[in-house]
């Protein structure tokens, strides 16, 4: 029915309408319900990749620290770790690891190379994955002079097998360093040492400074 210009629905017409509305209001909840785990996901894994590199970044300073991939990491004086300025062991159910004769050789330019030499007593091959330094500096990882075996470069890292002692000098691998900060006033060098089973060590190198 028409009336002074205006048509006048009839319930059947008027529901779609109210019923389009309120489905996409309700859509709009739903949405926003769904966005709400995601971005707290972001967030925190946000959250984990800046913890981490803070912990590359600043953590080098510490000494005695050991991280394993199922205790999770561990503050100075843990049960199993020892260390002194250019040596570090690290003890514990899965891992009998020692590093001994750290010493970084360094120019006035901050580049040189880490000498050391790294015991592996576990039960199963360990890999030297990754070398910082301050200021998110890193060490750049070349193999032994065998392609194969003992002290050979890999995607995992050098190759430590079980019971050797892989010499990082000579023919053996080596550590590079360029640029390197943060040398202390004690001519010690904070670093960090990614491991595949011992997980994240931090030790002080000496310094020798040619």
């Amino acid at each position: 029915m028409n009336v002074d210009g205006f048509t006048r629905h009839s319930p059947s017409k008027r529901r779609p309408i109210t019923w389009a509305l309120r489905h996409g209001r309700n859509r709009d909840r739903r949405d926003a319900k769904a966005k709400g785990p995601l971005m707290r996901h972001r967030t925190a894994l946000a959250a984990t990749l800046s913890a981490a590199l803070t912990v590359l970044a600043t953590g080098c300073g510490s000494t005695g620290h050991h991280t394993s991939p199922d205790s999770g990491t561990t503050s100075a004086g843990t049960p199993g770790v020892t260390s002194s300025v250019g040596r570090l062991s690290v003890r514990t159910a899965d891992v009998d690891l020692t590093i001994t004769g750290v010493v970084a050789h360094l120019d006035h330019s901050g580049d040189g190379s880490l000498t050391m030499s790294i015991r592996n007593n576990g039960a199963v091959p360990e890999h030297l994955g990754m070398v910082a330094t301050p200021d998110m500096g890193r060490g750049v990882l070349e193999g032994g002079k065998s392609a194969e075996g003992n002290g050979a470069l890999s995607t995992a890292g050098i190759l430590l097998l079980s019971g050797t002692t892989v010499a990082f000098r000579g023919d053996g691998p080596r550590v590079e360093l360029h640029h390197v900060r943060g040398v202390t006033a004690q001519h010690t060098l904070p670093l960090s040492l990614q491991f595949g089973v011992a997980g994240l060590v931090r030790l002080q190198a000496r310094v020798s400074v040619s």
